[in-house]
């Protein structure tokens, strides 16, 4: 009796458990529903007549699916952003993860390393037992009792607490090993993968994510295998700054990323070299955006004829209107005082037309491009694109081809994630989960949209895409290097 009596509270506790679940997942569900259709500048472009009744079949089909099954929110509140094919509208998680997968810390799996054990694992030189290190930390990989069977377990490992179980290793076949993961992205739920031992044992890949090396006494060691070391498994993200003069009329440089103004930094500090050589090659491959600002010296090299720039259109609702009034409030504006006028001048034309589209007073709509410079060199510049360029890359790629100095080179079209831009994050009522989405349109709407359509190179590069770059010179720069010259001499 007293048995039944204990498996009827478990179930008691349990089910209360995931009803409060189930609870916190339907507001953030009902959240998300009313923002997008509310505030999101692409809902009535997106939502037409024909599927009005596909988008709500597949709101009914995921509220049902978060009653009967509350831990897969995460999964449910990405399907319907998804389903407007906007990157630019997503789901992601508050971190740290601590905070953000909603569970006590007895429901994470847990093993706990004494003291004595983590001594004898640092000396431990071959097999996957051993401590390890990677940018995210160092974890611990013990070997299960009376079993071919490993945990890997945090000691400081980025998004898991002190012994938690980041990994399991299991059946050993010429050093590859079957891999059960619990990533917090997938709210410490498992995820089946491979690892691999590598370089007489000082490596563990886990394929297609990332690498661990076997730590040493000597920090500087470990932090350089572990930068030099080259996937064989790699995920594809791993792509550095370049910058060097590869014969004696291309210049090349590599700029993964308009996040900053680092790509600025290293084009000033070449600005003599690239004016004064005929070629340039601009890889951009697997940069995903940033801010139009920092590839302005870019564009202004590029420079050859005027030209109209298409503008945005600003989605005025209460909502967005609060958003940047709070931001104000709270002094995240960017670029202080200008930022702020900036800001104040846009709310003042937002707030006279609530539910529609405004122009930027400061900014205006379509901009006529003049500029008084057209530099001699570079006489022709080749563009590298892939499919990893989306946003502010996508709109570089837009300026850059107004030039006629300018060639895109690759072989697929970029992502195609500019239509929608702009974008600003509010966390959802459970402050599980943030929602990023955007503010504006762009004007080239309708007629020349780029959303899941991408950018096409003009001339198609025929060998395979390199799947890791790191600082390296791949087949793709010796082709456009030697296209670049051989269009010189047939002048």
């Amino acid at each position: 009796m007293r048995i039944l009596f204990l498996l009827l509270v478990w179930n008691l506790g349990n089910t209360t458990l995931l009803n409060a679940q189930s609870n916190d997942c339907l507001k953030d569900f009902d959240y998300l529903v009313h923002k997008i259709k509310v505030d999101y500048p692409g809902y009535h472009d997106k939502v037409t007549s024909e599927n009005f009744h596909e988008l709500q079949l597949l709101e009914e089909g995921l509220y049902t699916k978060i009653i009967q099954h509350p831990d897969s929110c995460w999964k449910c509140l990405r399907r319907y952003a998804g389903w407007f094919k906007d990157n630019h509208l997503r789901v992601g998680w508050i971190w740290p993860a601590e905070d953000a997968a909603g569970l006590k810390k007895n429901d994470r799996k847990l093993f706990k390393i004494n003291e004595l054990k983590l001594k004898e694992l640092q000396t431990m030189n071959s097999t996957p037992e051993g401590i390890w290190h990677s940018f995210r930390g160092d974890i611990a990989i013990v070997k299960d009792s009376n079993q071919e069977s490993y945990k890997g377990v945090s000691i400081s490992y980025s998004q898991y607490e002190k012994n938690q179980i980041g990994f399991t290793l299991s059946g050993n076949k010429d050093g590859e090993y079957n891999m059960v993961s619990y990533p917090g992205y997938n709210d410490y739920y498992p995820v089946e993968g491979k690892a691999s031992l590598k370089l007489n044992d000082r490596v563990l890949e886990l394929h297609d994510d990332t690498r661990l090396v076997r730590k040493t006494n000597s920090s500087a060691f470990d932090d350089a295998l572990w930068l030099s070391y080259i996937p064989e498994f790699p995920n594809g993200s791993n792509t550095y700054y370049v910058s060097l003069l590869i014969s004696d009329s291309t210049f090349y440089i590599r700029i993964p990323s308009f996040m900053d103004d680092l790509g600025e930094k290293i084009v000033r500090k070449y600005w003599s070299e690239i004016t004064s050589t005929p070629n340039l090659i601009i890889d951009i491959r697997n940069n995903s955006g940033g801010q139009d600002e920092y590839y302005q010296l870019l564009a202004d090299l590029l420079y050859t004829n005027p030209y109209t720039s298409k503008g945005v259109e600003w989605y005025s609702t209460k909502n967005n209107i609060k958003m940047y009034e709070d931001a104000i409030k709270n002094g995240d504006i960017r670029n202080g005082e200008e930022g702020i006028r900036w800001t104040n001048s846009l709310l003042n034309e937002m707030k006279k037309n609530i539910g529609g589209f405004v122009i930027h007073p400061m900014i205006g709509a379509d901009t006529t491009v003049k500029n008084d410079t057209i530099y001699n060199y570079p006489k022709r510049v080749g563009i590298i694109i892939n499919e990893g360029n989306a946003s502010s890359a996508e709109q570089f790629l837009l300026t850059a081809k107004e030039s006629s100095k300018v060639i895109l080179f690759g072989n697929y079209n970029t992502a195609g994630v500019l239509d929608y831009s702009n974008t600003i994050s509010e966390n959802f009522p459970s402050n599980k989960y943030k929602l990023t989405f955007p503010m504006t349109r762009s004007r080239r709407l309708p007629d020349n949209p780029i959303d899941n359509i991408g950018i096409p190179p003009d001339i198609y590069i025929p060998y395979p895409a390199s799947k890791q770059l790191f600082d390296r010179l791949d087949q793709w720069v010796y082709f456009v290097k030697n296209y670049l010259e051989l269009m010189d001499k047939k002048e």
